[in-house]
């Protein structure tokens, strides 16, 4: 089915990510972006595209567009970037996604939250479950984005308990690959681009904490697969193989074959020692589940990293 779509954030990691796979699938896409955080060199390859409309804004300001289908990834998701603005994050989180509830509502159209991990704070289990209601302690430096999440969730389901809009919530875990932003304190391309400079990496604490990654092309499998399907509730998405922090930098740096450099830091407060999700009901909803290893998706996204070097 060919529908109209509007996806915010659509200049980021992830939103750029889906607008090229939309296009691919012969859709037609309003990206909206304020470029706050994402960049318009995610979009060079499909600016020419005739179904493909580039729209600079917030999404706090109000939009009146006609829409089929709504992906709502606007937002900063990088604790580098919305640690330094705490209450734009917020105010970003809850009207953007009040704005957008409403244009659903308005166009009778579905629409998708990209939603994340973090709305189960310090949740140091070894997997976490959809029906875990979270651990978040809203005082600290990171609550500006779990608590952020967890009310859109919170109105995502009052609009729908209201009004009916037919809503789907991805609660998406650690994601990377190509596109990612080298400066923006995520971990993978943080170690990517310190390693290939010869510079030494950060880790906070000893680098025991586990953390489990999903490459973009399986986690867009999965978002579109929960778009298509007849779910409403919350369903994690992410890959459950899990490494630790420590190991993940010796790994990089042997792909890169650079010495690996640590500068051993605090460790960071309200941190999860564990964040690895459960996704158990994505296989049984979506009959889903990661297809690229680690070790395959991290050559990938080296190699994008250096080609942007080389250019």
């Amino acid at each position: 089915m060919i529908c109209t779509n509007l996806v915010t954030g659509g200049a980021g990691f992830i939103g750029s990510h889906l607008v090229d796979k939309l296009l691919k699938d012969n859709q037609k896409v309003f990206c909206l972006d304020n470029l706050s955080s994402g960049s318009l060199r995610n979009l060079e390859s499909i600016k020419e595209n005739k179904d493909f409309y580039f729209i600079k804004k917030d999404v706090v300001e109000n939009l009146d567009l006609k829409v089929d289908r709504i992906w709502h990834l606007g937002s900063l998701a990088s604790e580098l970037y919305y640690s330094k603005e705490p209450v734009e994050t917020l105010k970003s989180l809850f009207l953007g996604s009040y704005n957008l509830l409403k244009l659903a509502k308005k166009n009778n159209a579905r629409i998708l939250l990209a939603s994340s991990s973090a709305i189960y704070g310090e949740y140091s289990h070894a997997l976490q479950k959809e029906s875990f209601y979270g651990n978040v302690n809203s005082f600290s430096r990171r609550a500006c984005y779990s608590e952020g999440k967890r009310v859109s969730e919170t109105l995502f389901y009052n609009f729908y308990a209201k009004y009916g809009i037919d809503i789907r919530i991805a609660r998406i875990f650690n994601t990377y690959g190509p596109k990612l932003n080298y400066n923006d304190g995520r971990v993978i391309s943080s170690f990517i681009s310190n390693l290939a400079f010869g510079k030494p990496v950060n880790i906070y604490g000893d680098g025991s904490q586990v953390r489990s990654f999903c490459y973009i092309s399986d986690l867009l499998e999965g978002l579109i697969l929960l778009m298509n399907s007849n779910f409403n509730a919350p369903i994690n998405l992410g890959n459950n193989k899990k490494i630790s922090i420590y190991n993940l930098a010796n790994i990089i740096s042997e792909k890169l074959q650079m010495k690996l450099k640590i500068n051993f830091l605090k460790p960071k407060k309200f941190e999860p020692y564990q964040r690895v999700p459960s996704i158990k009901l994505a296989k049984e909803v979506l009959s889903w589940s990661p297809k690229i290893n680690l070790d395959e998706g991290l050559d990938k996204t080296i190699n994008y990293f250096l080609d942007i070097q080389r250019k």
